[in-house]
């Protein structure tokens, strides 16, 4: 039993382990309502969307996550903001800003004679590197997205399946729609240090889609995904170790692993019964 347990013997190795499985949870709480809305697209959108703020932060010598909480606020805000425009789609918008936030980076990054900014650590993530401050940020973030997640849980709910309903009941899906933004943001920001912007919607997105044929309502496809993400992290860190591979994309190809392993065990069934009926509820609000 030294081959499983031996690498976690390992101080950093532990903390890689807990920081893994932390922004499992968050991914989890934020990747389920992108699963279910169909905002993957959004989420690599605003996960490049990070650049400038890292790369400008990385030049003046300041805090990364700093840096990419920033870009985040100016990306939650843009989405909204060309969200409420009526002559333009919302992927042409999404699609733009991510283009225009990413070309930013570049030449941030750019005017930097020597290029020494090491982005690689944001592209691909160094889940290895992951401090004891960064475990209590980590956990903070925890804390705040599950107080959002309960908090606007039944706002989310109602905007996945018919936002005209969400309307009608007084549950602002504006307001939810960009609180739903909020937290997906945080989900990214938390997770661009473990397995970077480029691998991120693998724990984003593939523990939620995995656990989707399975569960039977929202909140047992979130617990789910935490757990298959939690799977991942434990078990792409094992590989890694003894295969001499990157950390954090061996964590997220075992996540997608772990999506296409779930959908070839569940064939071509339907949904859960509650989540089935909630869509045909939510096809008939739409008819009438």
């Amino acid at each position: 039993m030294e081959w499983l347990t031996g690498p976690f013997e390992v101080t950093f190795v532990q903390r890689a382990l807990w920081g893994g499985m932390l922004v499992s949870v968050i991914c989890a709480l934020a990747g389920t309502w992108v699963v279910l809305r169909g905002m993957a697209f959004l989420g690599d959108a605003m996960s490049h969307g990070l650049l400038p703020g890292v790369a400008l932060a990385a030049l003046l010598g300041g805090n990364l996550l700093v840096g990419a909480v920033l870009s985040a606020v100016v990306m939650t805000a843009g989405v909204t903001a060309l969200g409420r425009t009526p002559r333009l789609s919302q992927d042409t918008g999404i699609g733009l800003l991510f283009v225009g936030m990413l070309s930013l980076g570049v030449i941030i990054v750019s005017r930097s004679q020597s290029f020494a900014v090491d982005l690689t650590g944001f592209l691909f993530g160094d889940v290895l590197a992951v401090r004891e401050q960064d475990l209590v940020l980590l956990g903070v973030a925890l804390v705040l997205a599950l107080v959002v997640s309960v908090l606007g849980h039944r706002a989310f709910l109602a905007l996945a399946f018919d936002p005209r309903k969400a309307r009608t009941l007084g549950l602002r899906p504006r307001l939810a729609h960009a609180v739903l933004l909020g937290l997906l943001a945080l989900a990214i920001v938390a997770s661009f240090h473990i397995v970077g912007t480029l691998l991120v919607l693998g724990l984003l997105i593939a523990p939620p889609a995995a656990a989707l044929p399975w569960a039977r309502s929202v909140r047992g496809v979130m617990a789910l995904a935490a757990l298959l993400g939690i799977t991942a992290t434990f078990c792409g860190l094992l590989l890694s170790w003894h295969l001499s591979t990157a950390a954090g994309a061996t964590v997220s190809a075992l996540a997608v692993s772990l999506f296409f392993l779930s959908h070839l065990a569940s064939g071509p069934r339907p949904p859960p019964c509650a989540l089935r009926r909630r869509a045909r509820r939510g096809n008939r609000l739409k008819r009438t």
